[in-house]
């Protein structure tokens, strides 16, 4: 967690000399963030700024706003997490997928990211608007996989007015990918991801700590050491939550699902969701006391 003393002055993420989000997890604090949706419009706007004010005293290590499905969000995207960046004390991480771009759209994406003094992007190969399941065709003049695009994002180092290096951020999967043949070979590509210059990962969301677990112990077996987040989805919604699951691949365990039998009102499940996501906090942090969490 940040060592920052509420009401000093913090400074802001386009300042040089500020780690990148990589370099803090390396320290080995205990660490938490936040990925928020993009609102949908004005309402769901002034709710995602009264979340981030609400925050900023608890100093997470960083924030970010996702892509929609098939990266139809992207110009909200970046103007939210540019706004971020620019008016709070919150540490803003860009989004960037590979879907829906060409190689120079990306170059400028990243450029956008940059000017707006966003200077840590979790880059991923992202979606096709079907589910991950559905066959990847990447865009005539785009790339074809993360690692592409963190290779990319590394070389554009010093060159789009960062400080130094961008903080490159990827996926893990503590489940099998829809589209791997195997959880041994996702490791194998995070630790090419790594190779290629990605800093840390977050974690798919999961439901079980044994999941997250043997994905580090997969993925150093492969050679790869970078910090894993364990990404943490709390239930708030029980159709939402299958539905993630679903996309992601992720199961929810029956014991999960049974929490919540002839639960109906909405204010219990939100409840009950909440608990279970402090549960596996507490366990993930009982078996590995350094972890950081990265909350959807």
């Amino acid at each position: 967690m940040s060592d920052h003393v509420p009401g000093t002055a913090t400074p802001g993420p386009s300042q040089p000399g500020r780690p990148s989000i990589g370099e803090l997890l390396r320290r080995g604090d205990r660490s938490f963030s936040f990925e928020f949706f993009p609102p949908k419009d004005a309402a769901g706007e002034e709710q995602l700024w009264t979340a981030l004010h609400e925050l900023q005293p608890f100093q997470p290590t960083f924030v970010s706003v996702t892509y929609g499905a098939g990266g139809s969000t992207r110009d909200r995207t970046i103007g939210m997490t540019g706004r971020i960046a620019r008016e709070t004390t919150l540490r803003a991480m860009g989004h960037l997928t590979c879907v829906g771009h060409t190689r120079e759209e990306l170059v400028e994406v990243l450029r956008a990211y940059a000017a707006a003094g966003v200077h840590d992007v979790l880059a991923l190969r992202g979606d096709p608007a079907d589910g991950p399941s559905a066959p990847w065709t990447p865009t005539e003049g785009g790339l074809h996989h993360a690692v592409e695009l963190v290779e990319l994002a590394r070389s554009l180092d010093g060159r789009l007015g960062t400080p130094g290096r961008f903080g490159i951020g990827v996926a893990a999967f503590p489940e099998r990918h829809p589209g791997s043949e195997s959880v041994e070979h996702d490791a194998r590509v995070l630790a090419a991801k790594a190779a290629a210059g990605a800093d840390f990962a977050v974690s798919q969301l999961f439901f079980r700590p044994d999941d997250y677990f043997a994905l580090v112990e997969r993925t150093r077996a492969a050679g790869a050491d970078i910090p894993i987040l364990p990404g943490i989805m709390p239930i708030t919604n029980l159709a939402s939550v299958r539905r993630m699951a679903e996309l992601s691949g992720c199961q929810v365990p029956a014991e999960v699902m049974a929490r919540f039998d002839g639960v109906t009102e909405p204010a219990e499940v939100r409840r009950i969701g909440v608990e279970l996501a402090t549960e596996l906090c507490d366990a993930l942090l009982a078996g590995a006391p350094r972890a950081c969490t990265s909350t959807r």
